[in-house]
This record gives C-alpha cells, sequence and structure tokens, in this order.
C-alpha cells in the first residue's frame, strides 16, 4: 500500500451534528496543533460535540473542540479547549465567510481524521434544524426501516 492509499482512520465523529443541522457543502481543512495534542489525538482522545468555526479576520478558527491532555506528557501540555486555526485556501474561506452571513448557516465539524498521516478536520456548512424537521426526519427514517423489514420477511 502506498502513501496515496492510506486508509483514513477516524479520530471523532459529531454524530449530532447531522440531527441538530441540516447540512449543506462539506469541506475539508488541516488544523493546526501542537506536539501533544496530535499524540492525544492519536490515542483518539477527542470530543467534538460542543464544537464549532468561525470566520474571523480572513482565517476559520475552530472554538470548543476538546483534545484531552496527552497522558505522558510534562509541563508543555496543551490547553484542551484552545482556538484551532483551520488551514483552508483563500477562495473558500470567502465563499464560507460569505455563507455564514446568511442568516440561519453556521460552521460546525463533523468529523476528525487521519489522512495520508495528516490530521484533518471535516467541516460542514449547516442551517439549525426546527424541532418538526427532525421529527419528520425521525418518521422518514422510521417508515424506510418498516419497508426493509416487509421486503426482508417477504424474500
Amino acid at each position: 500500500m502506498t502513501k496515496k492509499d492510506s486508509p483514513i482512520k477516524i479520530i471523532a465523529q459529531n454524530k449530532m451534528a447531522r440531527i441538530n443541522y441540516e447540512i449543506s457543502d462539506t469541506f475539508e481543512a488541516g488544523i493546526v496543533l501542537v506536539g501533544t495534542e496530535v499524540k492525544s489525538l492519536r490515542d483518539g482522545r477527542a470530543n467534538l460535540k460542543d464544537s464549532y468555526a468561525q470566520v474571523q479576520n480572513e482565517e476559520v478558527f475552530l472554538h470548543d473542540l476538546h483534545i484531552s491532555p496527552y497522558t505522558h506528557g510534562n509541563r508543555y501540555n496543551h490547553e484542551p479547549l484552545r482556538t484551532r486555526k483551520l488551514l483552508l485556501h483563500k477562495r473558500e474561506i470567502k465563499r464560507l465567510y460569505g455563507r455564514t452571513q446568511e442568516k440561519g448557516f453556521s460552521l460546525i465539524p463533523t468529523k476528525l481524521y487521519f489522512k495520508n498521516g495528516k490530521i484533518k478536520v471535516e467541516i460542514g456548512l449547516g442551517r439549525g434544524k426546527k424541532l418538526h424537521d427532525k421529527r419528520e426526519d425521525l418518521k422518514r427514517r422510521e417508515d424506510e426501516r418498516e419497508i426493509e423489514r416487509h421486503f426482508r420477511g417477504r424474500g
């Protein structure tokens, strides 16, 4: 297996993002980290639950991503909830900024993963769902399961 064929290893996922938001576009971004953060992520110690991204001064920053302190770290260990910079192309940042200025759109990280030895963040451009939208999605999923169960029992 060559380096280009290396598989994507998911570190953390934000499963609530798809439930609470209607994600229209996704972007892959690099993330600026310090050494102990990378070591902690290799152990799979991250939480995307309450995190969000914001465009500030033509740069994108990720807020409230919790990366636990490295267990074998020393006094130079990282701050778990610090703001981290995301690496995107200038045209992507401009597009994200324009879309987030529209009413109701937010930048939500959906995945944190390794790709070719680098840590990447998938951020989604999403609009918050209302309670009735969540109920409709739940009903649709239950109906699909019921139909699949019916056809499975038939064969």
